[in-house]
């Protein structure tokens, strides 16, 4: 009786150690992602950090995605500038807003 229930209790110790390393896995949000891949290569973390910056408070980082996204001819609609302005908050700018969180 010992020898089936070893498989089982393998079986659950595996899946319990999988879904823990798979708990501890950074997820990339959407705004992370369309950054990352439309905006990066013009852009080094300084361009958000520097003292010229033109993003100074959570609407005008929301006119800056959006102004850019256009440049860029990306073609976002109003959720992926949200998503990517949301995004940049957390990842650098932290300015105080209901729908940064």
């Amino acid at each position: 009786m010992l020898s089936r229930s070893i498989p089982v209790m393998l079986f659950a110790l595996l899946a319990s150690l999988g879904s823990a390393a798979a708990q501890t896995l950074p997820v990339a949000t959407r705004g992370e992602l369309l950054y990352s891949a439309h905006c990066i290569a013009c852009h080094s973390s300084q361009v958000h950090w520097r003292a010229k910056k033109l993003a100074t408070d959570w609407p005008s980082l929301q006119a800056e995605v959006r102004r850019w996204q256009k440049l860029a001819q990306l073609g976002w609609g109003d959720d992926d500038v949200a998503e990517v302005a949301r995004y940049l908050n957390a990842r650098y700018y932290r300015y105080p807003s209901a729908q940064s969180g």
